[in-house]
């Protein structure tokens, strides 16, 4: 009789483990099927707020709520195995006060069984990341291009264009480390300060429109799969399934048009019509 292994999902020890190592692989992951597909790939899947783009036709990701999260988070989970499981907190969710932010992140974590949450912000946000890192909830950071705060930055803008805002921006970084934040996403942030940053800190940092000197890497799933209508400039597509999808689409119509599109002959026992 064979008794097979169950797989191992990596931990967060694992992650923070990995600064200056092997480069961390991550992607963001929606729904269970194609979590599924990835899974064997990735070290962390993240469900991005960005489903609120992605998947509703959102403008902004400031719409998205705690349920949408907790839904999505829990359809990514019951489709992996092996990839550490990390869901963004909504915005609104979390700003008020470490006491309110650690209750929506239980909500969290209960009701999905993800290992970690994600929050944006720096210096403002290390008290929240101090809490619930004490607490057992371990808290990825995310600093840079922050897009919660978009109304504020006036925009999708690249951060640290200028020197003079680097300071500023390095000191978010070190906040976050030093609050317990077991690693950090760099979004949207000037190559060389991203670079700079990743030999600052001591947790591992995740780039997006960052640096390749992270240490790590995370991109959009759809933008990966060439399925976003507009990728920023920086995403570098692996696939073309949009133009696939578009021409499966236009051959199962043009099938069903010329009733050609099969049926099933006999189903359950019926006779063949003459």
């Amino acid at each position: 009789m064979s008794v097979q292994s169950k797989i191992k999902r990596i931990t967060v020890p694992e992650i923070r483990a990995r600064k200056g190592a092997e480069p961390i692989v991550s992607l963001t992951a929606y729904h269970a099927h194609t979590a599924r597909y990835i899974d064997p790939y990735v070290d962390f899947l993240l469900v991005g707020d960005s489903l609120g783009m992605v998947m509703y036709g959102m403008e902004t990701t400031l719409g998205v709520t705690l349920d949408m999260m907790i839904a999505h988070g829990a359809a990514v989970v019951r489709g992996t195995e092996r990839a550490l499981v990390v869901v963004d907190m909504p915005f609104g969710s979390y700003e008020e006060s470490p006491e309110i932010a650690f209750r929506n992140a239980c909500r969290v974590i209960k009701e999905t069984g993800c290992t970690a949450v994600k929050l944006e912000g720096g210096t403002r946000i290390a008290e929240t990341i101090r809490y619930l890192s004490l607490r057992g909830i371990p808290v990825m950071a995310h600093i840079g291009l922050t897009p919660q705060n978009i109304q504020v930055m006036g925009g999708f803008k690249t951060q640290g264009r200028e020197e003079s805002e680097w300071a500023a921006i390095e000191a978010d970084a070190a906040a976050v480390a030093e609050a317990g934040a077991f690693a950090v996403v760099l979004e949207g942030m000037a190559e060389p300060l991203a670079a700079r940053i990743t030999g600052q800190i001591d947790i591992p940092t995740i780039g997006i429109g960052a640096s390749p000197h992270c240490d790590g890497q995370i991109l959009v799933l759809e933008d990966m799969l060439g399925l976003s209508p507009k990728p920023a400039k920086f995403v570098r597509e692996f696939a073309t399934l949009g133009a696939q999808i578009a021409g499966a689409a236009e051959a199962y119509a043009r099938a069903v048009r010329d009733r050609s599109f099969p049926g099933v002959e006999n189903t359950y026992g019926m006779k063949k019509v003459k």
